[in-house]
């Protein structure tokens, strides 16, 4: 089956950053709109971020972006911090295409965005996180020592750029912003569903329990078996039962 026509869209964040986007209108719920948050390095343009938007397509009308510093967006990439504001510039043109609900499902960096999103902006309706961390500076995996190396060191910073088309803001953190399982306490009383495989090589399973520890009601936690990391991962089993999940939220 083909994948669904995406419309290409330019939008502008509150501190004056483009953001390359592109709106997959609904098959299924008319007022449902559903923001697609991708993971570090990751593009909306990418097969497998296409391919989930199809499928959520079929639930609600999907606005996807790159974060700032990814692919055709300007700025660069704060790897968590500023990037709120480019998820709320996608939930602000969700709302003004027509959408009336918004939801937001975010994959690993995106996840911790959405969930930090929801708790400073409440924009949305709804928050689903997958493959997220619950802290900063997590380096207990051989995958997120590797990502430290990108981001912290001037050779992996242009890695990064000439490889995955990141482009990545250097310098520390000042301040630090708020960390993703403290942002998780202040989400109630949207809805939280919180999405974590038991074989994901990134962030291990401490960090979904921790999230759904720190979170209100009401939220959810699904325990994926054998699930990996993020969209690569995701099967369309998984997307759709996360699709119908949305859908269920009461209004």
């Amino acid at each position: 089956m083909p994948l669904a026509t995406a419309f290409p869209a330019t939008l502008m964040t509150r501190d004056g950053v483009r953001i390359d986007a592109a709106h997959t209108p609904s098959r299924g719920d008319a007022d449902l709109g559903i923001v697609l948050a991708h993971g570090f390095t990751g593009s909306w343009r990418e097969p497998t971020t296409r391919r989930i938007a199809h499928v959520l397509s079929g639930y609600g009308g999907v606005v996807a972006f790159d974060f700032r510093g990814h692919g055709r967006s300007g700025g660069l990439s704060t790897v968590g911090d500023a990037e709120v504001l480019d998820l709320d510039a996608a939930v602000a043109h969700a709302r003004s295409i027509g959408y009336r609900r918004v939801a937001a499902v975010g994959f690993s960096m995106g996840a911790a965005i959405a969930i930090r999103h929801a708790a400073l902006h409440r924009g949305t309706d709804a928050v689903v996180a997958v493959s997220g961390p619950a802290r900063w500076y997590y380096r207990g995996t051989r995958p997120m020592r590797q990502v430290h190396w990108v981001i912290e060191r001037s050779t992996g910073r242009l890695v990064a750029r000439l490889a995955k088309r990141t482009r990545i803001k250097s310098g520390q953190w000042d301040p630090v912003p708020l960390a993703p399982y403290e942002a998780a306490a202040r989400v109630a009383p949207t809805p939280l569903l919180i999405v974590h495989g038991d074989a994901d090589t990134f962030f291990p399973l401490e960090h979904a329990h921790q999230l759904f520890e720190a979170a209100r009601e009401p939220k959810e936690l699904w325990v994926e078996p054998g699930y990996g990391h993020a969209e690569s991962a995701a099967t369309p089993g998984l997307v759709k039962r996360i699709g119908a999940w949305i859908v269920s939220v009461p209004r």
